[in-house]
């Protein structure tokens, strides 16, 4: 279907607030120049959900302490799924404040004590500083969910673009090292350091997120000319997908990362994993940041919410 009419408008102020990508300067001064631009355009929200409680922390790392979030729902009985998320960003930009609506949304929805992981981002950290990072807070969320007010034995990671990346990516190392995990929710994510696909090649600039860009990023995670074909790294080039937590997959039609993401769904789903795959037509990559403007944005954290809600309990 066409591009979702609001979407055009909300892609163009993006456009005109934020700076293009530079592919001449390297992720800390783009950093840099997003994070100025925000400063300047966006104001804290003031009708962001309420959720029962809000705590910044930190825990034990392999390079260090790793700043976390904490939330919590009101109204929640008994244990609750634990949701350990990982945001987006290209492995470059975006921290804790930046998701901070989708998190409390996705605490209501549920209900869910929902972790959030400041991980080491590139290029000052580069592969694989931020899955160990990942990896380092999911063993603690599942040591800590009882005290959270969590279940450990109904644990899922979460992540968007590149923080659905490391979110497969954590999935598989939790399997390969015996950690039960209940599921894994994967937003338009970030999949194939090879990005040939049909998406990447047909999906034009004129759609938020450009092949381009993402190619940068992936060059700012990895280090210019190396190959991204460790799974851990890009888990499109896992062989071997039996073993993993049941799955939800969401894609938006007019993101160059679209068949990425469905075809790791449909290779979940072939390998004998129950598989949710969804994908919103109209919508663009990054959509789902925009709760309180797309339908389908709120359509996807319900689904979430449902999926979440309906985790089977494992180890």
């Amino acid at each position: 279907m066409p591009l979702d009419p609001t979407a055009r408008v909300v892609i163009d102020a993006m456009g005109a607030n934020f700076p293009a990508l530079d592919t001449t300067i390297d992720g800390t001064e783009m950093r840099r120049r997003v994070e100025a631009a925000a400063a300047k355009v966006i104001t804290p929200a003031t009708e962001l959900e309420p959720v029962a409680e809000v705590v910044d922390t930190s825990v034990a790392g392999p390079a260090g302490e790793i700043a976390v979030r904490i939330y919590r729902s009101a109204g929640a009985e008994g244990p609750v799924p634990t949701v350990v998320f990982f945001h987006g960003g290209g492995f470059v930009l975006c921290d804790l404040d930046s998701h901070d609506n989708i998190c409390r949304a996705l605490c209501n929805a549920a209900p869910a004590v929902v972790v959030v992981v400041h991980y080491r981002r590139a290029p000052e950290d580069r592969y694989p500083a931020a899955v160990d990072d990942c990896y380092a807070a999911l063993e603690w969320a599942r040591a800590s969910a009882g005290e959270l007010g969590g279940d450990p034995a109904r644990m899922a990671v979460f992540g968007d673009s590149a923080g659905g990346n490391l979110a497969a990516a954590v999935a598989l190392m939790a399997r390969d090292n015996g950690l039960p995990l209940a599921g894994q929710v994967l937003v338009y994510p970030m999949l194939d350091w090879a990005a040939d696909t049909a998406s990447h090649r047909e999906t034009g600039d004129e759609y938020y997120l450009r092949h381009e860009e993402v190619m940068y990023y992936w060059g700012q995670y990895l280090g210019e000319g190396v190959e991204g074909t460790d799974p851990y790294a890009s888990p499109s080039f896992a062989a071997d997908l039996t073993g993993l937590a049941p799955a939800f997959v969401a894609t938006a039609e007019y993101d160059p990362l679209r068949d990425e993401g469905e075809a790791y769904a449909d290779g979940l789903a072939a390998a004998g994993i129950p598989t949710i795959k969804r994908r919103f037509e109209g919508m663009f990559h990054s959509f789902f940041t925009f709760l309180t403007v797309f339908p389908a944005a709120q359509q996807l954290r319900d689904e979430i919410g449902t999926f979440l809600r309906e985790l089977k309990p494992v180890g």
